[in-house]
């Protein structure tokens, strides 16, 4: 049996037709706000838009795109969308950009460079209004060949020269698990997770280290292995750690699932995570908390950080004074570093206030 065949789309002339108008007066109608009070509008205007509603008029996007030389959507190209970090962020943006009348598609690129070069020559086939970037690298010639495109961007998590940025403040939020861990008393402390290449990488690591020779300490190269942000990275370099003439008493691991594999790896070593090496974690991925051991973290908003992003693009489209922006970042102490005080210790650090510069 033949399927029936899918009705024609509404469209203009549809209801010029019905409402007995030509097709400009439809058109020129239809792009007025559709807020307007009804006591506002011409007797014509009242009856197209009657009619619109209806048959159900839908305007299509595309071709109101054709005709402004704006298609009110915006490109999100993100590492990976398995990092639970980054898919809150992703839903902030979409949150953001939907209100503000914009649509979103988004692309991962694995950090990889062509992967990149291919993700943002789709973006722009999709005539993308502009991009929101979440995969910068600090070796720079992705954002300068994005930069060559001359299309409107920002650039989200990470940080880039002088671009246009929205992010935590990484180095506070490195400051103060640094600052933490020397008050608990160690001294012989690992830095792992992460990767070279990225800003919040880098950061982490230059809080961390500014805090810890602040009170005396320091923390050799053969402690600080970027070795990946996933959990089993995280296990291989605790392996490393422990296998070290003189193990670290405290590892601070980059990102939390990178913290979840350490913390694994000291169990397979019948270690305890708090008792006998201090674990602490970054950005508060919502099972952290309910981990057998809590791990201790800070907390990054990355959904605050993605409606951020997302209004800051549209200001930029549209014309509105913009200027990057750093998000405050918060210990959580939990039984992962300092099982004395759990979650009874509560949040530790600045507020979660943003600061611009």
């Amino acid at each position: 049996m033949p399927r029936p065949a899918k009705p024609s789309p509404v469209n203009m002339r549809t209801i010029a037709e019905q409402a007995g108008v030509h097709v400009s007066t439809v058109s020129r109608v239809l792009r007025r706000n559709s807020e307007a009070g009804e006591e506002n509008l011409s007797e014509t205007a009242r009856r197209v838009r009657e009619v619109a509603r209806r048959l159900g008029y839908v305007p299509d996007p595309y071709a109101s795109g054709l005709r402004s030389g704006q298609s009110k959507v915006l490109g999100v190209l993100v590492p990976r969308l398995a990092d639970v970090s980054l898919a809150n962020m992703y839903e902030g943006i979409e949150a953001a950009v939907t209100a503000l009348g914009y649509h979103s598609i988004v692309a991962t690129t694995r950090d990889d460079p062509e992967e990149q070069r291919r993700r943002l020559k789709l973006m722009i086939n999709r005539r993308v209004d502009g991009l929101i970037v979440a995969d910068a690298s600090l070796e720079g010639g992705y954002v300068d060949e994005l930069t060559a495109c001359r299309l409107p961007f920002v650039l989200a998590s990470r940080r880039y020269s002088d671009h246009l940025s929205v992010s935590c403040d990484d180095e506070l939020g490195g400051r103060l698990v640094g600052t933490h861990l020397v008050d608990l008393g160690h001294r012989d402390i690992a830095i792992t997770g992460g990767w070279p290449y990225t800003s919040t990488g880098r950061d982490r690591i230059a809080g961390m280290l500014e805090a810890v020779r602040e009170r005396g300490c320091d923390i050799p190269e053969e402690r600080i292995l970027l070795t990946g942000v996933t959990g089993p990275d995280g296990r291989r370099a605790a392996e490393q750690l422990l296998a070290l003439e003189s193990p670290p008493t405290a590892i601070f691991a980059l990102n939390d699932w990178a913290a979840i594999g350490v913390m694994g790896a000291l169990r397979d070593h019948g270690l305890t995570p708090g008792k006998d090496v201090a674990v602490v974690g970054f950005n508060d991925i919502s099972v952290s908390a309910d981990l057998p051991i809590p791990l201790s973290t800070v907390r990054n908003p990355m959904r605050t950080m993605g409606e951020v992003a997302g209004q800051m693009i549209v200001d930029h489209l549209e014309g509105r004074p913009v200027r990057s922006v750093r998000l405050q970042p918060r210990l959580v102490v939990r039984d992962s570093s300092d099982p004395r005080m759990g979650e009874t210790r509560g949040d530790l650090g600045e507020s979660a206030s943003a600061t611009t510069g």
